[in-house]
């Protein structure tokens, strides 16, 4: 049999997928089951002063009106690391179930439990609140100001936190630098738009547990949170994920499930599902920091980085969620990129009245690289530097070791990946041919390079488990605590067991479903961490089930361990691969043979305390019309070291879909809200501008693959990485074209334009 790892094997879930055989958290109906709807405030900011149920509760059909009065006050997080005992690490906890001040437009004041939509959205609008209204809030700049009223008591001028860090005398290095220069970079709120709404829906059982069947990446810390908000024992809970649709980072959060919880519990236990709209998704559950940076970089003659500082606000809205720790692992990701002398880095997360920011694919990369990687293109331009080559003098090598963390450099493959991206796009050749443009359509090329890590530890807990059982037949089933959202990790780890046990991947059947009181611990999908975390967990557990395998074939045959070999479905001699019996007669026996009877299993958990630098570059060519401020972008390639491929098809699917999303950060995205009330004027995906499939172009993809000898498979990260460049690449293609530096995203055709304009490339009349 051939080896599978490395191969573009079939989806393990792809039938249920396309045949609509797979089942996602809507598609579950418990007997008897009730609907949940969220009451939610009109106003920014306002203290709830009185709220009258009673219409509401008199209404047929309602079955009970919740609000702050009526559910446990304990204030939770809702972010989704993992709960660390050290209370630095820590989670911050400033929500609870439903409130009694309004921290955002759509905050969730009441809820109603009915027997169907109808009657909750009926019974919704009957109950009367009376709000006393506060200043909202609406920008960072606004909520630190001295005397502006407080989101959270707890937290003087709104911050939430201002940790950063510093390497070396930032202030010696800018003395001693032959140039500096100094930016302002801005981005934009934006949404994860996941193709399922956030659902849950909430039971109790026979022996009077909590059942919560959601969609989430995370169920064991789904599971933690809910024990949290309800104070009562996590062992009291139970939580199912089913399939995914997607997620993003918006479900690395809790938005739904303790409400979900509470509204069982008001109604005896019968299943309630609360269900949010697309509008209900797009303002309460996640979106992404906006960022304002101020950057100042130190340069020497011959184009080396001498210090730089970084100074950054971070806008987290009405709610911590993962707050500073989005801010702070933009800032330690990207650091490795461009080892210097000097670094300092002093992030700011405020709090705001607006949707909460929480993860979202990149984790705070996005932002930090737009920022880096604009500010870089614009120090090339003033010093008439090739882009690429400047960035070729100060990249990582392998072997260093990042000084504030320990964690180590141990394959790096940036400078192969900057090679073939150049090819790709013909750098030199189109450089020189798009020089002296005029007219009112021109060209330009840009890149911007990346760095990533492959899970979040130091910093975090990195644990994962796997469980494997051969079966009668000689297949093995793959239990895991990782949650399979829609990104292949399922198929992936598929691979790795058939490789190691040498069977074809449709003989390991992987349970996709999580439930926390039989899946193995996992803290979930995030940080690209999966196939490298929990691969760990899944290639430690498989070379046990081998070694047993073996192990029960020399009790079987007295033939030593180290001769034996499992290859297609057969125990063969090692040196030869002459066959000793098939594997499936070995399994059988394991069950039901009378004196050796002992059926082989593996319960595995594994600490992963390494983590792997991923690197990566995206090329970009753009062609801009001045007139109308229109970008679009002709070629795109994404080059990336993300170790060894287990799955080329898969790896280059991520790929598609995170451009995709960049494409998106650059040109379109972008969360609007009224500049006075706070109120969000684009929470659709009519009016919020997703790009289409006629806006994507065709999307080159390429690797480099590297060894990452952390790993059993030789393999590093690639979630989130395909979308941190693309942004960066398309702004620096932009200014290559028409020497005007955009610091802002998103790249809109109005902003665009009134720059030119600015800029005399367009002329009154609209002539160039």
């Amino acid at each position: 049999m051939a080896a599978v790892v490395g191969k573009s094997v079939t989806r393990v879930d792809a039938v249920a997928k396309v045949t609509g055989q797979a089942k996602y958290t809507g598609d579950f109906r418990p007997r008897d089951m009730l609907v949940g709807k969220i009451l939610r405030s009109p106003y920014a900011h306002a203290l709830v002063k009185s709220i009258d149920t009673s219409r509401a509760r008199a209404l047929p059909g309602v079955e009970a009106v919740l609000t702050y009065q009526d559910v446990p006050h304990h204030k939770f997080p809702t972010a989704g690391h993992p709960y660390a005992l050290d209370p630095k690490h820590r989670d911050k906890a400033d929500r609870t179930i439903l409130t009694d001040k309004a921290r955002f437009v759509g905050d969730a004041v009441a809820a109603v439990v009915a027997r169907d939509e109808l009657v909750a959205a009926e019974a919704l609008k009957l109950i009367k609140v009376e709000y006393e209204e506060l200043e909202p809030l609406l920008t960072p700049e606004a909520a630190m100001k001295e005397g502006a009223p407080l989101i959270h008591e707890d937290a003087p001028r709104n911050i939430l936190n201002a940790n950063g860090y510093t390497i070396g005398d930032v202030e010696a290095a800018f003395r001693e630098a032959d140039y500096t220069f100094e930016d302002e970079l801005e981005t934009s709120i934006v949404q994860h738009c996941q193709l399922e709404n956030h659902i849950s829906i909430a039971y109790v059982d026979s022996d009077g547990r909590i059942v919560i069947i959601t969609s989430t990446q995370i169920p064991h810390i789904v599971r933690r949170i809910v024990g949290q908000a309800l104070g009562i024992p996590w062992g009291r809970v139970k939580v199912i994920k089913p399939y995914i649709g997607g997620g993003f980072g918006s479900k690395q959060d809790v938005c739904t499930e303790p409400l979900a919880a509470a509204m069982t519990l008001a109604v005896g236990g019968r299943p309630v599902k609360l269900e949010l709209s697309r509008e209900e998704c797009m303002i309460d559950t996640r979106t992404r920091h906006a960022f304002k940076f101020k950057l100042k970089a130190g340069i020497s003659k011959d184009g080396k980085l001498t210090g730089m500082l970084i100074q950054a606000i971070s806008n987290t809205g009405a709610y911590a969620s993962h707050g500073h720790s989005i801010a702070m692992a933009g800032g330690s990701k990207f650091r490795i990129l461009y080892p210097m002398p000097a670094l300092k880095y002093e992030p700011c997360t405020v709090y705001t009245n607006l949707p909460v920011a929480g993860a979202m694919r990149g984790y705070g990369s996005p932002q930090i690289t737009f920022a880096v990687e604009s500010h870089l293109d614009n120090i090339a331009r003033k010093l008439n530097l090739d882009p690429l080559e400047f960035r070729l003098k100060n990249l990582v090598t392998e072997g260093y070791v990042d000084p504030l963390n320990g964690n180590k450099v141990r394959s790096c493959g940036i400078r192969e990946c900057i090679a073939k991206g150049k090819e790709l796009i013909k750098w030199d050749e189109k450089k020189e041919q798009y020089k002296n443009q005029t007219g009112d359509k021109r060209r330009g090329l840009g890149m911007a390079c990346f760095s990533y890590g492959s899970g979040t530890y130091p910093v975090g807990l990195e644990i994962a488990g796997a469980r494997i059982v051969l079966n009668q037949d000689g297949s093995v089933q793959l239990q895991l605590g990782a949650t399979e959202i829609g990104q292949g990790s399922d198929t992936i780890f598929a691979q790795m067991v058939a490789e190691t046990l040498g069977l074809p991947v449709d003989m390991v059947h992987v349970v996709s479903t999580q439930d926390t009181d039989i899946a193995p611990f996992d803290t979930g999908a995030y940080a690209s961490r999966q196939t490298y975390v929990t691969g760990m967990a899944v290639a430690k557990a498989a070379a046990e089930v081998k070694k047993k395998i073996l192990d029960f074939v020399k009790k079987m045959t007295d033939i030593p361990t180290h001769a034996l070999d499992i290859r297609e479905q057969n125990i063969v001699y090692k040196h030869s691969g002459e066959v000793v019996m098939p594997l499936a007669e070995v399994a059988l026996q394991s069950y039901y043979d009378l004196a050796l009877a002992e059926p082989i299993t593996s319960d595995t958990s594994n600490n992963a305390r390494v983590n792997a630098f991923v690197f990566g570059v995206t090329f970009a060519e753009v062609e801009v019309d001045l007139p109308t401020g229109k970008i679009e972008v002709l070629e795109i390639y994404n080059v990336h070291d993300s170790g060894q491929i287990i799955n080329p098809l898969l790896a280059a699917g991520q790929v598609h879909g995170g451009v995709s999303m960049g494409l998106g950060y650059a040109l379109s995205e972008q969360m609007l809200f009224d500049e006075q009330t706070g109120r969000p004027l684009n929470n659709n995906l009519l009016d919020y501008k997703l790009p289409t499939i006629m806006d994507v172009p065709e999307i080159g993809v390429d690797f480099v693959e590297t060894f990452e000898p952390t790993h059993p498979f030789g393999c590093k990260s690639l979630g989130e990485p395909p979308t941190i460049p693309v942004a960066p690449a398309i702004r620096n293609a932009v200014l290559d074209a028409t020497g005007v530096a955009f610091n802002r995203l998103p790249l809109k055709p109005q902003l665009v334009f009134e720059k030119f304009k600015e800029a005399g490339l367009i002329q009154e009349g609209g002539e160039d």
